[in-house]
Formats: C-alpha cells, structure tokens, sequence
C-alpha cells in the first residue's frame, strides 16, 4: 500500500465542507425515500436540481453511503434503478471504500448485483478496499452471484489486500480457498471453470519470495477433509499433484481425497485430458476462455472442454 492510496482512504473519513453547508433534509428526503423502497418519491426528487445534487453524497449513521448503496443493501431494486437513471455514480465509495456492487454481493441481492454490473460497475469492486466482490461471494457460497461477477470479467484468482507481514495469511484467502474451506463445491468448480489457478499462490514469485512453502489448494483440501469431489477437480483442472507433501502412512488410509491423489500420481493422464489442459491453458493466457462456445469442433468436444463431461 503507497502513500496514495492511504491519502484515498482517509479522504474518505473527512467531511467535505461543501455537503455540510447544504440542507440535510436534501440527502434525508433522498434516504428515507430509498429506505421506504418509494421509487415513484424518489424519481420525482431527483427531477428537481436542488435534490440531484444530492444524488452521491454520503449520509447516514454507521457506514454512511450513497442513496446507491442504501439501495443495493437493503435490495430495493427499482429505486436502485432510478437512481441509475438520473446518474447515480454506479462506483461511489461509502466510508469502507466499499461500492455499491461490493455491498449488493454482501447482502445477497442478485438482481440488484446485475442491474449494477449492467450498468458497468467495476466487478472488482474497489481497489481501497481490502476485500473484493468475488472474494465475498466464495465465501458466502453465493453462485449465482459469483456467476454474474466471473460473466463480467472479474478475475477468479484475485487476492486479499493485506501487508506484507500477513503474507502468509494471503496465500490462504484466495477464492478458491474459502469455497473449498466453507464447502461451497458448486462455487469451486465455477471459479475453476472461469480460470482460477489450482495451484494458485504456488506460481506467484512475490509470494514465494516471501513465503517459500505455502499450502496449496490441495493440500488445504486434505487437511479441511473436503469432499473428494474437490480433489479430482483439482486434478482434473490441472494442479500439480507432486506439490502436497502427502505422506504414504496410516493416517491416510480412509481419506478418499488423498487416496485419489495417490491414484493420480500412480497413472499418467490421458492424451484427451492433456489436449484439455493445453486448450483451456491457452484461451486463458488470451483472455479468450468462454470463446470456447465458439470453436469449430463438434459439440461432445466443446462440452468436454467446459468440464461438462
């Protein structure tokens, strides 16, 4: 974190002198409309000047927000899309530097999450914000949001914000961490499917500068006792099955998850699953995965590559 971002961040705690000279009852009008779900109220606010001025301004106790953030957490969908259009700021900071989207996926509101990204929210959410849209929605097992985000070109290996003494607490707080932690199968084979790394923070060469063994997803799976459903995925992605340190004793006799690892490891893979992983690794480094829709190849082949089969 540089000077810069923490000059944003405590930009956001000062109160701006221009919205403390004008009339509260402005923003509290705005507000209590959003709180009511009164869109008809609202839209007939913000067709007079004096109100839109107050359109992004922050109010509030707790976390004070935009009116667009009172929408998106409280899921009230049509006032969210009337103050859209009348030029709401779809990337407004609340005090947390969070957005509105941010606050949507936390709240669990999917329509509003579409209607935000529609309207070209940063799927990312903030940069001086620690956490981020994706994260949240592995955590939360929220898939279907999960999907509106990764469709919206959010990046499936995104990383925690944390100083580099906690190094080692970020390499365990990746996507696919926490859906495998929490036990959300569904959002670990999305993520997969959308181009998460299976090895994830083995190949970053920040990290392993600083952090010279770092668990691995797979490892982090076995020890969690996760389903052996998210060991083959692994495998069947692509993760490098000689990286866990899994020792041949006793203590693995009855986990289904290291004896399919120990089977993978005992049996080379097939030239098809090659050509899959070659594929996949391709339309990846070209940001051109979901053209696989796309390809020219007969249908079975293109369900294959989706990990369909």
């Amino acid at each position: 974190m540089n000077f810069m971002d923490i000059s944003k961040m405590f930009s956001l705690l000062q109160p701006n002198k221009e919205e403390d000279d004008t009339d509260m009852e402005q923003k509290q009008a705005l507000s209590e409309a959003v709180h009511r779900n009164d869109s008809h109220t609202l839209d007939q606010l913000l067709r007079q000047e004096h109100y839109k001025r107050s359109i992004n301004r922050k109010s509030g106790w707790g976390v004070p927000g935009t009116p667009l953030h009172l929408a998106a957490s409280s899921g009230h969908l049509s006032c969210l899309q009337v103050l859209l259009a009348h030029g709401a700021d779809v990337d407004s900071l609340d005090i947390k530097a969070q957005t509105p989207l941010f606050t949507a996926v936390s709240h669990g509101h999917l329509d509003c999450v579409g209607t935000l990204l529609a309207a070209g929210a940063c799927p990312s959410g903030s940069i001086y914000n620690n956490c981020s849209p994706v994260l949240t929605a592995a955590r939360d097992g929220a898939v279907a949001i999960l999907q509106e985000l990764l469709g919206h070109g959010a990046d499936p290996n995104v990383k925690a914000k944390l100083p580099v003494w906690v190094l080692n607490m970020s390499s365990l707080s990746g996507p696919l961490f926490l859906a495998a932690v929490y036990g959300h199968l569904d959002c670990f084979r999305l993520l997969l499917i959308y181009g998460a790394d299976p090895d994830y923070n083995c190949t970053d060469q920040y990290l392993l500068a600083r952090v010279p063994q770092p668990r691995t997803v797979l490892e982090t799976c076995l020890h969690h006792h996760c389903d052996p459903e998210y060991i083959q995925l692994l495998i069947d992605f692509g993760a490098n099955i000689y990286l866990p340190s899994v020792l041949l004793d006793l203590n693995w006799k009855n986990n289904k998850g290291a004896l399919l690892l120990l089977r993978a490891r005992a049996t080379p893979r097939t030239l098809l699953s090659q050509a899959r992983l070659v594929i996949r690794r391709a339309l990846h480094q070209a940001r051109k995965l979901q053209a696989i829709d796309h390809l020219d190849i007969p249908p079975a082949l293109i369900s294959y590559l989706q990990h369909k089969l």
